[in-house]
């Protein structure tokens, strides 16, 4: 195999961990040969096939693997025993962390931050304040979760699917393949006042969920 990289002497130190600035060594995809790249730990944070590449400021470290055709840029921090690959970005100021795979096309990026057992595929996009963690999977051609939601436990976001503002969608296994307001949901079941007694005490779950909801509606 012939190494694409090297790392060079430029250092910081990042969590009691030193990382490395990169240096190409040869031209691919968008990289040319001399050019420096952003921060890893080590040379298993980066794979030498592919044209994957991390760039500027961003941070790879722990057991994290970038392969394929992954790019990690700017300022985003990917960690632990994350796994970013296929035709993915991470960047902005994005965080992958914990056991988190990001793979295909997706795209994370504002101050989103995914981690746990959480895994976003597909041509899914995840941004903004957006959380997805437990074993959340966020997938589909157009899946999209943003503002300040927050999807973890079993659930899945999927499809054509638009999860915003302050939802917070978890340990339900759920499958959306449209747009979805749980704002807007909750006022329609409200408008029936003999519904939500015959919800409730069914399953201590969908009462957390009801929960979560009410009181984020109330804060409407």
């Amino acid at each position: 195999m012939t190494k694409k990289y090297e790392l060079t002497q430029n250092s910081i130190k990042v969590n009691n961990r030193t990382l490395y600035q990169i240096k190409a060594l040869k031209d691919f995809g968008f990289v040319k040969a001399g050019d420096l790249g952003g921060y890893i730990e080590t040379e298993d944070n980066l794979s030498h096939d592919g044209t994957c590449w991390v760039f500027e400021d961003a941070h790879v470290s722990g057991d994290t693997c970038v392969y394929g055709n992954a790019r990690v840029s700017e300022h985003a921090w990917v960690s632990g025993n994350a796994q970013v690959y296929g035709n993915t970005r991470v960047f902005e100021n994005a965080q992958v962390s914990g056991n988190a795979r990001v793979s295909e096309h997706a795209r994370i990026f504002g101050h989103a931050w995914v981690y746990g057992n959480a895994w976003i595929y597909g041509n899914a996009h995840v941004y903004g304040n957006a959380w997805i963690y437990g074993n959340a999977r966020v997938y589909g051609d157009a899946a999209r979760i943003f503002g300040n939601a927050h999807v973890y436990g079993h659930a899945h976001v999927s499809g054509s699917a638009r999860v915003s503002g302050d939802a917070d969608l978890g340990y339900i296994p759920v499958n959306f393949d449209c747009d979805f307001d749980p704002y807007k949901t909750l006022k329609e079941i409200l408008n029936y006042s003999e519904i939500l007694p015959t919800l409730l005490g069914l399953n201590k779950n969908l009462d957390k969920f009801i929960s979560t909801i009410l009181t984020n509606y109330r804060k409407k």
